[in-house]
């Protein structure tokens, strides 16, 4: 692709200028964008044509490639870095225990701290030491959309806050939110994305066991943890009727749930939704159990 340079706080100003290919896209990098010219134009320089990339999927977060499942074979690494140009790949071989401490390889280049940008949002992290749920993209402005809705300001509690997947989406969306993470690290950029985001007045974290912080009652309790179940009972004794608890879990628990909510003397309406694929023939999903 032919191109000619124009930094990019001046590609408004070139809009209607006759050499430019509209029918390209301009190439951005860094402050500079290269901008596709006709073929009677001339050029300052020649873009090779984008690699198409067909490999396994990856997440980008901040500059940096992550990779989860089995470890990739190195012609898929170089794939990777050859499409994206990334600072580094990393790849996820396993969550570790309560505090969801990731096990890490660097496979090319270095990794580290990172700033990601997500849905508006501002979130630093090293992924190599702390989790980043990338695939809850929709159901993280799920909730803040639900949050919006209400009709009265709501008090939420996040119980496996992390550094802020949910908390700042639904505390950008108008919720005060009680915020809770184990994992000292985690919780370190959780405060810090919170002050970054400009919520510090809606957001108020506590770090230990979320079973032992949960206070009075709330609106709307979000449980993003696999093992979110087991800790029912303790999110139980701070609902009222009316109140909602988002539950995830690997497949649909609608029975267990429904054991725990009437043996704490309620009862509740459950919506299960689809939140993604996790593995063949099982679904990553949230319960939404209205307490009644």
């Amino acid at each position: 692709m032919r191109v000619r340079a124009v930094p990019k706080d001046k590609l408004k100003g070139i809009a209607n200028e006759d050499w430019i290919d509209h029918a390209r896209r301009p190439y951005a990098e860094g402050d500079i964008a290269w901008v596709p010219v006709r073929d009677e134009a001339t050029c300052e320089r020649e873009i090779p044509p984008r690699i198409r990339y067909r490999g396994r999927g990856f997440f980008m977060i901040g500059d940096i490639a992550v990779i989860h499942g089995i470890r990739p074979p190195q012609e898929e690494v170089d794939e990777i870095v050859g499409f994206r140009h990334p600072r580094g790949v990393l790849w996820i071989e396993s969550l570790h225990d309560a505090t969801r401490t990731p096990r890490t390889h660097i496979l090319w280049g270095d990794a580290g701290e990172v700033q990601h940008h997500e849905n508006g949002y501002t979130y630093f992290l090293d992924p190599g030491k702390v989790m980043f749920a990338q695939g809850n993209r929709t159901e993280k402005m799920r909730m803040a959309q639900l949050v919006r809705r209400s009709e009265a300001a709501e008090r939420v509690a996040d119980m496996f806050a992390g550094i802020g997947y949910f908390t700042l989406p639904m505390a950008g969306g108008g919720a005060s939110v009680h915020a809770m993470e184990i994992n000292p690290v985690a919780f370190e950029y959780l405060n810090r994305n919170i002050r970054k985001n400009g919520l510090s007045d809606r957001v108020n974290s506590s770090l230990g066991d979320c079973r032992d912080l949960l206070t009075g009652t709330y609106d709307r309790i979000v449980m993003g943890h696999f093992d979110a179940i087991s800790m029912l009972p303790s999110a139980l004794l701070h609902v009222r009727e009316g109140s909602i608890i988002h539950l995830h879990s690997i497949g649909t628990l609608e029975d267990p749930i429904k054991e725990q909510v009437e043996g704490a003397g309620f009862s509740a309406s459950i919506h299960v939704h689809k939140v993604k694929k996790y593995r063949p023939h099982a679904w990553h999903v949230v319960q939404d159990v209205t307490i009644s």
